[in-house]
């Protein structure tokens, strides 16, 4: 899966996913300090799925009216550890296939999906 991770996702969930076999492009690598526009632009030119902590992501991702391609994941899970956020977020990923298209919330005991395209 393409990925787009947020500044605020951690190094060892980067880390972890990418050797899970998901193309991980991380903006504190990159591009650190960009506007939260600007992560869901290159989102939508390099069809990745956004995965953040950032709150603000949902009313951004339908405001953007991303590409049926992409998508946005955001994590809203107990930070217990950086090696925690890993392994949640690579359950949660093989979870499903579906994440493109979605604003996706991951939670500790559940995943909640709403379709981009809902008017």
């Amino acid at each position: 899966m393409r990925l787009l991770a947020n500044e605020n996702f951690p190094l060892d969930a980067v880390i972890v996913l990418r050797e899970a076999g998901h193309d991980v492009a991380w903006i504190r690598e990159d591009s650190r300090g960009v506007s939260d526009d600007a992560v869901l632009r290159r989102a939508q030119e390099e069809n990745r799925i956004a995965i953040t902590f950032d709150k603000d992501f949902g009313e951004l991702a339908f405001r953007s009216k991303l590409p049926s391609q992409c998508g946005v994941i955001l994590f809203r899970i107990t930070p217990k550890s950086s090696q925690y956020i890993a392994q949640a977020a690579v359950e949660a990923l093989a979870s499903r296939d579906n994440w493109a298209g979605h604003f996706s919330v991951v939670e500790d005991n559940r995943i909640r999906m709403t379709s981009l395209t809902q008017e």
